[in-house]
């Protein structure tokens, strides 16, 4: 089994780590790991359930997850590339406010919700447009569950949030 590592100029190139296994036949056959790291920042609400489901929003919250896939590339050397990857992430939770309803429901509440550690999932494919070119498209599936502590007033509640994304990507990948 021969590995290949990237150089400098590799780097952008989904080729650039292959690893190489000898066939019965002596063909050799390429399969291509591949690593991402997506940040991105977006706003959720937390809905009400069982005691609180007549509350439709308890708070607003920013996420920052960032997130860690490992790639499998099929046809690493095919016009269209297709790949699956799994990987980590590590959710942080900012800004997180309780909303006017809960407020005028229940009292003045302050809320805290911890950050967490999830698992991703990822299916893609690169499209060659040039032959330094190409279009990817992905969906991302990524685990954010946390606990909400919620303070009214001396009064701890507790309730469990699962966010659990789908995120949709389209890129544009050069190959140097």
């Amino acid at each position: 089994m021969l590995i290949k590592f990237a150089t400098d100029r590799d780097l952008c190139d989904p080729r650039a780590f292959a690893v190489q296994r000898r066939r019965p036949d002596d063909v050799r056959s390429v399969i291509i790991i591949g690593a991402e790291l997506i940040l991105a920042t977006t706003e959720h609400k937390a809905q009400g359930r069982g005691t609180l489901s007549g509350v439709p929003t308890l708070a607003k919250t920013w996420v920052l997850p960032p997130t860690l896939t490992l790639q499998y590339h099929f046809l690493p050397d095919a016009k269209i590339r297709p790949y699956v990857g799994a990987g980590i992430n590590y959710t942080i939770y900012y800004s997180t406010k309780a909303s006017d309803e809960l407020v005028k429901a229940i009292g003045p509440t302050s809320v805290h919700m911890n950050d967490s550690v999830g698992y991703a999932l990822q299916a893609g494919t690169d499209i060659d447009i040039t032959k330094k070119v190409f279009l990817n498209l992905d969906v991302k599936y990524i685990g954010m569950k946390t606990t909400a502590r919620l303070n009214t007033g001396g009064a701890i509640n507790t309730a469990r949030i699962d966010i659990d994304p789908l995120v949709f990507g389209v890129g544009l990948g050069f190959r140097l």
